[in-house]
């Protein structure tokens, strides 16, 4: 369906008479009223349309309450965006970044506002019409992050974002280390088992990319007329410098499957199973011809994308147990802990 806002939801408002001001300060070449909506997509960052007479732009903040360090970093997105659109036009251009927190509670970012579909609950009435629909978006966005992937992070004006050595073994010990603060809601010694079997197996990179950290078929948007290509990419907040099938991994870990067994957990897989996607061995298959990359060890990256998958659920329900969150959705979010411990033993073989 359509990226339209909605009423802002109770709980998510925000100062917007300090954020009119803010925002007609940094762009004053904006007249006209001032709107404000909200986009029901997502799960953990706040993303609201705002406008200013004709000129839609989006603003981005993390979430309400404690949040883990280094998530939600609003400062990073805002880093990418502002730089990344020169060189790769899938990125949306940032505009405005603000760490006075009295204007709306924490840093936030203001970008352009890019109009297509994005595909959620069903695939689009606009794009029906096109032969082979979910083949060709499957393709679509997996074309997009492989594009990324291709870029040289220096050259972009990114290479500072992160330290590409040690990479994947920090991804393991860090997620490791926040399955542990909130364990102690679920008896699921798999996922300690899981944790140790990806530290004994690391594998060794080959290449340093970007690493986008959250690429999925709804982190995409298309335009209605052409399901080929991606015409953005959505959620760059946790992008860093890295090994790239990182981002392979998640790819696959979002991906619903013909094979897939009754009640396995693939993102919005009840939805997107219907869509007639790629199967997971064509995603690795397409992207390795497209990047050209060795993708031989394309299993134990999608297992480490269940298990740190099991931990983000994890911590949106203990977010939403702890009053810090207002989406209904996170009450019931962790019961696909187990469910993810189970698939990411299975890929590593430990079932």
């Amino acid at each position: 369906m359509a990226d339209e806002a909605e009423a802002v939801r109770a709980g998510d408002e925000l100062d917007w008479v300090a954020i009119e001001a803010y925002v007609r300060a940094g762009l004053p070449e904006l007249e006209g009223p001032f709107g404000v909506g909200q986009f029901p997509g997502g799960s953990a960052n706040l993303t609201y349309l705002i406008s200013v007479g004709a000129t839609e732009l989006v603003l981005r903040r993390p979430p309400f309450g404690t949040i883990a360090p280094g998530a939600h970093d609003m400062k990073r997105e805002f880093k990418v965006l502002s730089r990344l659109w020169q060189h790769f036009d899938r990125a949306p251009r940032a505009y405005l970044f603000c760490e006075d927190h009295s204007v709306a509670g924490s840093d936030f970012f203001v970008m352009e506002r890019r109009v297509g579909e994005v595909m959620r609950d069903e695939l689009p009435a606009s794009m029906l019409h096109h032969e082979q629909l979910g083949r060709r978006l499957g393709f679509g966005t997996i074309d997009a992050f492989a594009d990324l992937h291709l870029l040289d992070p220096e050259a972009v004006g990114l290479a500072d974002l992160g330290k590409p050595e040690g990479f994947v073994e920090r991804q393991v010990r860090g997620w490791a280390d926040r399955w542990s603060r909130v364990s102690e809601l679920w008896d699921e010694p798999l996922m300690v088992e899981v944790a140790e079997e990806l530290a004994r197996r690391l594998p060794t990179p080959s290449r340093v990319s970007l690493v986008h950290n959250d690429p999925k078929l709804d982190n995409c948007m298309f335009a209605a007329h052409d399901p080929d290509r991606a015409i953005a990419i959505f959620d760059w907040d946790m992008t860093t410098v890295g090994d790239p099938l990182v981002d392979l991994g998640t790819l696959l870990n979002y991906w619903p499957d013909p094979s897939d067994p009754p009640g396995a957990w693939r993102g919005r897989e009840d939805s997107m199973r219907t869509f007639g996607l790629p199967t997971r061995d064509e995603v690795i298959e397409h992207y390795a011809v497209r990047t050209g990359f060795d993708c031989s060890q394309a299993r134990w990256y999608e297992a480490f994308a269940q298990w740190k998958t099991g931990v983000v659920v994890a911590q949106l329900h203990h977010r939403w147990r702890m009053g810090n969150s207002a989406n209904p959705r996170h009450e019931t979010i962790g019961d696909a802990v187990p469910v993810l411990a189970r698939s990411a033993a299975e890929l590593l073989g430990l079932r």
